[in-house]
């Protein structure tokens, strides 16, 4: 399929797309489903204060609760998928939007469940799970609600923070259909040639090898986003506003608390990743450095980043092949493993190419009926790593879905970057091992130092940006453009050095980042990567026992807390060990480049 030219989703053949199909066969049944599930929220409505009256009325709620659950996940991820097929399309924007609102009425009807549980004693539990054996079952999810204790609020108050949660979730809303379907960015005439800027080509278009086109493709996208930087700040603000709020009406001390704790978290952990990057900065500076010398750059650029170091390394990998090498890669990991891969390749779990109003980047939706994976594929090295990434997610989500019931299958954010990065370190170490030319080996750790770079380092300047601009609300300061840009620009400074040139253009990058909005997730890429680094160097090495361990963390959801669930697996994520051990290898990955070069 010829990738240069955006197509209407019309045109797409259907072999490329998403078998949404395979969740509802139409429209008319997701509608019917919205339409009974608010049956089912009024039956839960009703077991207000009765459900812990007895043990089995409490089962009776949990049993319900459980397989609302699956209801919910398979009638939200159906309208987001149809939504992000064109987000231009507004039946599909009026489908997510009446998914959310029945998500909210829901929440709204079941806020007496966290109230009502913190009312029984310890005795009257114990007594409960004695009468009705089956209740015991459960017991991982009330022990974890009455955790929370301490920020639950009565039932009046949980009702109306259910109630606002549609209103704290706008921004998001907002940025996204601004971003994808409104904003437009042009195109670039360059030596006789058009090119067409979205959301999707502006890192393909800033790996080109011609300096002169990355300098204004940069310049002309980040033009658009300087246009609407008011109404981006403001949004962006209102969404801040919003995580202050809830941490606030649930008695907590800060946002970053109230995030983490959501997910069992310690603070610690967040602040370990920072102070552990910022003391390995010498590697980040090591590698700009190296950039700068062998790009022959007099003034190294921001736009000069993504850019091959060797020019003539860039190589075409059509999706066929990517998907046989990230196969190829992962057989480590056992038959059962490769085979269920092979299903989601075979069965179109995925969306693959770029269309007009189709949603930027991508994701995996772990969706019951099967995992959806979103590409916007580009047919390059990184196109290839970004299946593997996300496929990790999907078979993370299969084996979880398929090995818990849905009220522990949803694994929490901590642990949800590591199978994905697990993977494209498999694929790393496969691609290295089978190649004997050095230039191609030349284009792969300079993928794998981007992805050191994109991962460990960006994204813990993406959280330190985070938790900066969280300060800053709640001490008061309002998050104009122009403060967004100062700060953003003193943290770059942080992260670049002084070896590097910050375009005027780049403090704007903040006004395009959607994690921004997703409360303090971003972090969790850098954790996550390595964890997976750590993970994938013992799956290599010792085999079969670490492929085990492994296989257990991906089917465990959410039956322990996430620090555990990866200390199980061979990492501990509360100590430094595994950030400095992967910074480590990032600075040996230097050391092999030059030399190459």
């Amino acid at each position: 399929m010829d990738i240069e030219k955006i197509l209407p989703r019309t045109e797409i053949p259907k072999e490329y797309t998403w078998a949404t199909e395979d969740i509802y066969p139409s429209d008319d049944d997701f509608l019917n489903t919205l339409k009974e599930f608010r049956d089912t929220t009024a039956k839960m409505e009703q077991l207000n204060g009765k459900f812990i009256q007895s043990a089995a009325a409490m089962l009776e709620f949990y049993e319900m609760y459980n397989e609302n659950t699956k209801t919910i996940d398979t009638f939200y991820h159906y309208a987001s998928l149809k939504s992000d097929e064109d987000t231009s399309v507004s039946k599909y924007q009026d489908f997510r939007n009446q998914a959310s609102t029945a998500f909210v009425e829901y929440c709204s009807a079941i806020s007496y469940m966290g109230p009502q549980l913190m009312s029984l004693s310890e005795d009257t539990l114990e007594s409960y799970y004695s009468e009705e054996p089956k209740l015991k079952f459960y017991k991982n999810h009330i022990d974890e609600q009455r955790r929370q204790a301490p920020h639950i609020l009565n039932e009046e108050g949980e009702m109306l923070l259910a109630m606002a949660d549609e209103l704290t979730s706008s921004p998001e809303n907002i940025f996204s259909i601004m971003t994808n379907a409104d904003l437009t960015f042009g195109t670039v005439n360059h030596n006789g040639k058009e090119y067409s800027i979205t959301n999707g080509s502006f890192v393909p278009l800033l790996e080109s090898p011609d300096a002169v086109l990355r300098e204004k493709v940069f310049k002309t996208f980040y033009k658009s986003y300087e246009g609407f930087k008011n109404t981006l700040a403001t949004t962006l603000y209102s969404h801040m506003k919003g995580l202050a709020f809830n941490a606030k009406a649930r008695r907590y001390d800060s946002t970053l608390e109230a995030a983490l704790d959501n997910t069992n978290v310690n603070p610690a952990v967040y602040h370990n990743l920072i102070d552990t990057v910022h003391k390995n900065m010498h590697y980040m500076y090591k590698y700009i450095d190296l950039r700068k010398h062998i790009m022959k750059r007099d003034e190294l650029h921001i736009y000069d980043i993504y850019a091959p170091l060797v020019p003539d390394s860039t190589v075409k990998i059509p999706f066929e092949e990517a998907k046989k090498n990230v196969l190829e890669a992962v057989k480590v990991l056992g038959e059962e493993y490769t085979n269920i891969l092979t299903q989601g390749f075979d069965n179109r779990w995925i969306d693959i190419y770029e269309n007009e109003g189709k949603r930027s980047g991508a994701y995996s939706a772990g969706c019951f009926v099967h995992p959806f994976v979103l590409l916007n594929q580009k047919d390059t090295l990184d196109s290839e790593f970004t299946l593997a990434h996300e496929m990790g997610h999907a078979m993370h989500s299969y084996f979880s879905n398929h090995t818990q019931e849905p009220i522990y299958a949803d694994y929490v954010i901590f642990v949800a970057e590591v199978a994905s990065t697990c993977n494209e370190a498999l694929l790393m170490q496969y691609l290295l091992k089978k190649t004997t030319d050095r230039k191609e080996r030349i284009a792969l750790i300079n993928h794998f130092l981007e992805q050191f770079r994109g991962t460990v380092y960006r994204q813990t300047m993406f959280a330190e940006f985070e938790l900066k601009i969280n300060e800053l609300v709640a001490k008061g300061v309002s998050l104009t453009a122009d403060t967004l840009k100062e700060e953003y620009g003193k943290i770059l400074k942080v992260y670049f050095g002084d070896n590097i040139v910050l375009d005027e253009e780049i403090l704007m990058e903040w006004s395009r980042i959607p994690h921004f909005y997703y409360n303090y997730y971003v972090y969790q890429y850098a954790t996550g990567f390595s964890a997976a680094i750590a993970l994938s160097k013992k799956i290599l090495e010792e085999g079969q026992p670490a492929v085990e361990k492994y296989l257990q963390f991906l089917s465990a959801g959410r039956t322990k807390d996430p620090v555990s669930l990866l200390k199980d697996a061979g990492v501990d994520m509360a100590s430094p060990k595994p950030i400095e051990d992967a910074l480590k290898l990032f600075g040996e990955l230097i050391d092999e480049i030059t030399t190459l070069l």
